[in-house]
């Protein structure tokens, strides 16, 4: 009996010690997947493709989605959610607006539409395996929204019969009036004989005659939760009886604390007074609670999300967290602060574990935001970055997956495509953000565009970083603390003139000065009055020196000018030395400059760099820095997602650094390659980033490097700031 408890005991003991803690269940992105990869072959490559709502069939292994561009579904193999496959698009004859799987079968509302004046719609039932259309109904005016019950005995589209715009400034009512759509189902199958029309006008306060339906949702109840996205309504219909049990408005609500004007600064102090809501999105809670996303479309849109209980009581008011908690990330669309700012449209709610979460999709900052469901007030647990503008999304609980359709398409600008992201719930660390703002004061630091890092020449682990011209009235430069996880922002520096945000800047370029300040380099555009200079701001970020580029150098210009600065020596042998991004008039193919500067004897000279060859588009630099006997230079191309070639990191060592002066034949300096970023940049699972344009060293020696997220304006608004492990060198 002794040797039983003993061995027992040592068991329990040893089972303690082999087994950790439990870890954090977190969401990450584990694949992105790019829809134009489900064109026909007879399609340009650059036809534009889009990803809105998204559904999943019954056994998780097949996502599809709706393409309105292309007029078609498209359909993904994730049998292996890691590595996602395209299995091609069904043309639909029209605009596809939504759809739900049920059993084998995806059920897909198309618009038929002649005109908004003569709307018109049919709801295609398609089989997932054989991707053929089985049955088609006609619904009888413009479909949007569709979902099915949770028994699968009744579906029910939203008729939206949409206003345009363009008449009378998208005022209301334009008939004809929309109404709910319900059809039987059985076995998987739509009785298209069995269609009910909800009639809805005359519940709404606002143009009751015109009710615009936007989202439909069903609880397990059979309860249909509809949003008038315009009229600022939200109805309650029994799905069996197509009885509207009730109806209530979104009403109105003030949003303080927010970015209300698009000037090229974040200033969260701005108002937003007796605003509508407007919700498009709705997602059940449980049988008496909806979630509404606040989106607005006409008059409205109050940024965040109202959780209600389905007579109309508010149970919760989101406000200006949302928009609050994305600014600290980088992700604030400073282009729409004016108007909806983040714009939260798409929801989805499941139940993964033990824990029961919603999802928030803002189509301005491209984010989902992940809410514990409590009861009460919902705990924000992540932020997931998304493709650019998450329109659906769709959760796979009994595979821990979640997937969100993004459907922006920047192909035919050069940009990125519109793609599919797919997250796994597992055990780990949460992958993104990267880099987060504290608040200074009491004030969030709003931030992004970040375009230089520079180290600080006492203190380990502290870094700077400084932001272009999209923030134009208000130049910065940021305190990062490398030593938290993610990177936090802890403190920032205006940059001013005369006491004023200096204006006329595009900084490119950050150095410490050995005095507190700074030395920056900006890239000028003569066509915007920019100009191409050196400045050095003090320790309170007063412009203290402007330093213009010699005649003999600009005679050359382009507006692709200074993307680094960096300082080698000190005293009187101080020398500046700066990175310019690409070929100027007078250089020779595939080279560029280094161009340097000494302060003490204001001469200028130069050398020249040897580029990388193009795949596509250009080849060019984005950063110096002086670190050891070398100067450390990004070199990439400006190519995004799969287009991307170059993304690499060279040396060139100090003593080769021979400059000459200007106007004479400039010495080629020998480049070493020391890293390629790529697999950093994919470290995430996202799309490749086209913008790694800040890289330094801290005082111990470790290297960081930045994206820069274009201020949130046609791109997703991801900055990635990372440590690189170099490869050894001698």
């Amino acid at each position: 009996m002794t040797f039983r408890i003993h061995a027992a005991l040592t068991a329990v003991l040893l089972a303690s010690v082999a087994a950790p803690a439990s870890a954090e269940q977190v969401f990450n992105r584990i694949a992105s997947f790019p829809v134009a990869s489900n064109l026909p072959a007879d399609k340009d490559k650059l036809a534009t493709t889009s990803a809105e709502i998204i559904t999943a069939s019954e056994d998780g292994k097949t996502l599809i989605y709706s393409d309105s561009p292309l007029g078609a579904i498209g359909f993904i193999d994730i049998t292996d959610p890691k590595a996602p496959k395209a299995l091609g698009a069904l043309s639909l004859d029209g605009e596809p607006t939504s759809v739900a799987a049920v059993g084998s079968k995806v059920f897909a509302a198309v618009n038929t539409s002649e005109s908004y004046a003569k709307p018109s719609g049919k709801l295609n039932v398609v089989d997932i395996a054989s991707k053929k259309i089985e049955a088609t109904c006609d619904l009888g005016g413009q479909p949007d929204s569709i979902a099915i019950s949770t028994d699968k005995t009744f579906a029910a589209i939203a008729i939206e019969n949409e206003r345009d715009e363009d008449v009378n400034d998208g005022a209301i009512p334009q008939m004809p009036a929309g109404d709910l759509v319900i059809v039987s189902l059985k076995d998987g199958a739509a009785d298209c004989d069995s269609i009910k029309h909800v009639t809805l006008t005359g519940l709404a306060g606002v143009a009751p005659e015109d009710p615009e339906s936007e989202f439909v949702a069903i609880n397990d109840a059979g309860e249909i939760a509809l949003t008038l996205q315009e009229n600022n309504e939200i109805v309650i219909i029994d799905g069996r009886t197509a009885a509207v049990k009730g109806h209530f408005s979104a009403g109105t609500t003030t949003v303080e604390g927010v970015d209300t004007r698009s000037e090229g600064a974040l200033t969260f102090t701005g108002k937003v007074e007796n605003v509508a809501r407007e919700p498009d999105a709705v997602k059940w809670l449980d049988n008496d609670r909806l979630v509404v996303a606040n989106e607005g479309d006409w008059k409205g849109g109050s940024r965040g999300f109202t959780i209600f209980d389905k007579s109309g009581k508010i149970l919760y008011e989101a406000g200006s967290s949302f928009e609050h908690e994305i600014a600290r990330i980088g992700h604030f669309p400073d282009k729409r602060a004016k108007s909806k700012g983040v714009e939260p449209e798409g929801l989805e709610a499941a139940t993964f574990g033990a824990s029961k979460y919603f999802f928030v999709l803002s189509e301005r900052a491209s984010i989902v935001g992940v809410y514990k469901d409590t009861g009460a007030e919902p705990e924000l647990t992540q932020l997931l970055p998304s493709g650019v503008s998450p329109e659906g999304a769709v959760a796979i609980p009994g595979r821990n997956l979640l997937a969100t359709a993004n459907e922006v398409d920047l192909g035919e600008d050069g940009g990125v495509r519109s793609h599919v992201m797919i997250y796994e719930y597992a055990e780990g660390e949460k992958a993104y953000p990267t880099l987060v703002s504290k608040d200074q004061d009491g004030k969030i630091i709003g931030w992004g565009a970040m375009s230089a890092l520079a180290g600080d020449p006492e203190k380990e682990g502290i870094l700077y970083a400084a932001n272009d011209s999209f923030y134009g009235m208000q130049p910065s430069i940021f305190t990062i603390d490398t030593t938290k996880t993610p990177a936090e922002i802890t403190g920032v520096l205006r940059v001013t003139r005369q006491g004023q945000p200096a204006q006329k800047l595009d900084i490119e370029g950050l150095a410490t000065d050995g005095k507190g300040g700074f030395w920056l380099a900006s890239e000028g555009d003569t066509s915007k009055l920019v100009p191409h200079a050196l400045y050095n701001v003090d320790k309170k970020g007063e412009i203290k020196t402007e330093i213009a580029l010699p005649a003999e150098l600009l005679a050359g210009e382009t507006r692709f000018g200074f993307e680094g600065v960096t300082t080698v020596g000190s005293g009187d042998d101080l020398t500046l030395w700066m990175a310019i991004q690409r070929e100027w008039k007078d250089d020779p193919k595939g080279t560029v400059k280094l161009v340097s500067y000494k302060p003490k004897s204001k001469e200028w000279g130069a050398v020249r760099y040897p580029l990388e060859k193009a795949d596509a588009g250009w080849v060019g630099l984005s950063e110096i820095t002086a670190h050891g006997d070398h100067v450390y230079i990004v070199e990439r191309d400006n190519q995004i997602g799969d287009n991307a070639r170059l993304k690499k990191l060279y040396r060139v060592a100090i003593a080769d650094l021979k400059p000459v002066k200007l106007g004479g034949e400039l010495p080629l300096v020998k480049k070493e390659e020391v890293h390629d970023f790529i697999p950093d940049l994919k470290a995430t699972n996202g799309y490749v980033l086209d913008k790694l344009e800040g890289f330094t060293f801290d005082k111990s020696g470790k290297a960081f490097a930045v994206t820069d997220n274009d201020g949130v304006d046609d791109s997703s608004g991801e900055t990635l700031f990372f440590p690189v492990e170099m490869k050894a060198t001698n």
